[in-house]
């Protein structure tokens, strides 16, 4: 005896055919489409107030793009130095940028790791004291980069030490706070096998959990380091050194030749820590 099944699958042609009989009936609500019309209207009406209140006026935008073109043209074509002792000045300078990032981002990953295991669910069974590293980090990330070194400028003088300060410390809420979310990703049965074969709780962080977090961890500190290589140039321009204090002073003494060449210079260095960070990625991950 044969058995009719209880359900059949609908077609996405019968659907369509269905919704072009009655399309009344796959309408959403009406209170829903009330608040999805009255999300879009404030969304466009603070789109629309922002515009105004910025002056984002067309006149505005055309002049504007007219002066940066003539920006560009006093910038082509680029400076070459012709002398040592003016190129290693910039040689330098690309150095220290390189060297704060390296720096800042190694004190931070450093400082990071163990507070990043006091930050993780999985691993710290206390509430408050977790919710507590948690909200610390929280209070570390809402200082920019940009205020910390303002702030160590003051209390250390001008240098690199400042930007290395600043770096560091911003990292420090960024990378525990990726850190410990990597960390609670990780999964439990590994940590589960270490402790049933008679190991311990560092034995399971050593031998369970920090293989499946090693390559997350690396990527994280990876990326980080070639956008601190962007921040040291901005750091640089406030005071901290870097090759920002020499874009600065070219671009204020109207040397857009030289800002250029310093521009490419900076883009050259940001593309070839990519290609390196590309290589320890395939290194240590594989690809």
């Amino acid at each position: 005896m044969s058995v009719t099944p209880l359900t059949q699958e609908v077609t996405p042609a019968e659907i369509a055919a269905a919704k072009a009989r009655m399309p009344l009936a796959f309408r959403a609500p009406l209170s829903q489409r009330l608040r999805r019309m009255a999300l879009w209207g404030a969304f466009l009406a603070l789109f629309g107030w922002c515009l105004y209140d910025f002056d984002f006026s067309p006149n505005r935008i055309f002049s504007g793009l007219e002066r940066f073109g003539q920006v560009l043209g006093f910038m082509f074509p680029p400076h070459i130095w012709t002398e040592w002792a003016e190129f290693s000045e910039i040689l330098n300078g690309l150095g220290e940028t390189l060297s704060m990032a390296f720096l800042g981002s190694l004190l931070g990953a450093v400082v990071a790791f163990p507070l990043a295991f006091f930050g993780a669910k999985t691993i710290n069974k206390m509430n408050w004291l977790r919710l507590g590293f948690r909200r610390g980090f929280d209070v570390i990330r809402s200082f920019e980069t940009l205020i910390l070194a303002l702030i160590f400028i003051r209390a250390f003088g001008l240098g690199p030490l400042s930007g290395v300060l600043a770096i560091a410390v911003a990292e420090i809420g960024v990378l525990a706070k990726l850190y410990s979310e990597a960390i609670e990703n990780a999964s439990n049965k590994p940590v589960e096998g270490v402790v049933a074969s008679g190991g311990s709780g560092t034995q399971a962080i050593r031998f369970a959990i920090l293989p499946q977090v090693f390559p997350v961890l690396l990527s994280i500190t990876l990326y980080n380091f070639e956008s601190n290589v962007r921040s040291g140039t901005i750091l640089g321009i406030v005071g901290a050194g870097g090759i920002g204090f020499l874009l600065s002073d070219r671009i204020q003494a109207y040397m857009w030749d030289q800002a250029w060449s310093i521009i490419f210079l900076i883009i050259a260095m940001v593309y070839l820590i990519d290609w390196l960070s590309g290589l320890i990625r395939a290194r240590f991950i594989g690809r």
